[in-house]
């Protein structure tokens, strides 16, 4: 069942997409990837970075960057057009494969984490935090906190 949720999500978020290196958005808005589909974008011929925003259900400020910074229509606009922008829940359960590896839930720390969020954050368990990879999806930086939309922008446009 879980494949066929996948499968009709790449279909319906990437119709008519002739090249594969961008989603089909809508205006307005970030069209998020998953850990995997970013795998998978890096495997191709790619012109855009990376954002991972790295994130917990549980954190506060994670919530209020989704709700005031990644709806701001000039940093959605930047993003867009310069970055694939992809969500990682740190302490989901279930695995994850990134880069032909597998990454597993574990039981550390007050919920556990996922040890591809380990990787991610270099071992510095931050919530909110971003993560920049380049279009190989090989690490540029890091970056914890949460950001307002004009440090966010700031900060894209440094990279």
């Amino acid at each position: 069942m879980r494949n066929i949720v996948i499968i009709a999500f790449l279909v319906f978020s990437f119709a008519g997409c002739k090249d594969g290196s961008k989603s089909n958005t809508k205006d307005g808005e970030l069209t998020w990837l998953t850990i995997e589909q970013a795998s998978e974008f890096g495997s191709q011929s790619n012109k855009k970075k990376f954002l991972v925003d790295v994130y917990t259900d549980w954190c506060g400020w994670c919530k209020v960057m989704d709700k005031k910074t990644f709806t701001d229509p000039a940093l959605i606009k930047y993003l867009n057009e310069n970055f694939h922008v992809v969500k990682f829940n740190a302490e989901q359960k279930e695995p994850v494969t990134y880069k032909g590896k597998t990454y597993n839930w574990e039981p550390m720390g007050r919920n556990g984490i996922n040890t591809l969020g380990l990787e991610l954050l270099q071992n510095r368990m931050s919530y909110p935090s971003l993560v920049y990879l380049n279009e190989k999806l090989e690490p540029i930086t890091v970056s914890p906190g949460y950001k307002e939309p004009a440090q966010l922008m700031a900060e894209l446009q440094s990279l």
